[in-house]
């Protein structure tokens, strides 16, 4: 196993949680979603414990929290161990996604700010400088520089923004580092991510829910059509 690339001393102030339970399940969190403790490995429990320099008590909790997360599993007569995403659930996640994400895409029409919105069109603008700087490679972001988590929020629905980002937001996030190899055409994803805005601005939400569930739909297609072929194909995975 693979050290951890954050120590608990690097991301402690960037948690919300200031608990040393909460500070080890980010960092913990993170190394998984990363791919530094690999899927299917089993969490050694002294091995992190040394490593993120905490005792049994904060690591246990912290594990708890990744099982809720779905992150990670309790296998029978193994132990805890990081989730490995199979095709099957990779494609059901994106079904869940693109029925709620549609939903929040809908909602974001009518709730977002002006605001809001000029934040989620700079988000969008350092996505494409990312992609005109780094051809065919996405970029790995989370939380405020996420386009889709800034929609999810803007919805102004708590409960979707619960489902979508916490429960499913890190699923997502470790299936695109695990992905991160394929290459991706992004500038079709800019331009449905512009028209999203657009059907945002224009506060249609019929309109932004069928562009936000077109975009995850062929999402879905180009995933099970790369992971179904043994060479991977120039596909749109790292765009939702």
């Amino acid at each position: 196993m693979t050290k951890p690339s954050e120590t608990i001393a690097e991301i402690k102030n960037q948690v919300d949680d200031k608990t040393l339970s909460g500070q080890t399940t980010l960092a913990l969190r993170e190394a998984i979603i990363k791919g530094d403790i690999a899927p299917g490995e089993k969490l050694n429990e002294p091995k992190l414990a040394e490593q993120f320099q905490v005792s049994r008590g904060p690591l246990r909790e912290a594990i708890r929290r990744l099982v809720a997360m779905r992150l990670v599993k309790h296998v029978p007569h193994v132990g805890a161990t990081v989730v490995t995403l199979e095709l099957k659930s990779i494609l059901e996640l994106y079904d869940v996604r693109e029925a709620l994400e549609g939903k929040a895409a809908a909602l974001a029409a009518e709730n977002m700010s002006q605001q809001d919105i000029e934040k989620l069109r700079a988000v969008l603008e350092l996505h494409r400088q990312h992609s005109e700087d780094n051809p065919g490679q996405y970029m790995q972001t989370d939380g405020d520089f996420d386009f889709h988590y800034q929609i999810i929020k803007g919805s102004g629905n708590q409960l979707l923004t619960d489902q979508l980002c916490d429960e499913l937001y890190h699923l997502i996030r470790m299936f695109r580092f695990q992905t991160s190899r394929f290459k991706s055409r992004s500038n079709r994803a800019l331009i449905e991510h512009e028209q999203l805005i657009y059907a945002i601005e224009q506060r249609d939400p019929q309109l932004a829910e069928m562009l936000m569930r077109k975009h995850i739909a062929r999402a879905k297609t180009a995933i099970k059509q790369a992971l179904s072929n043994t060479e991977p194909a120039y596909t749109d995975l790292g765009s939702v």
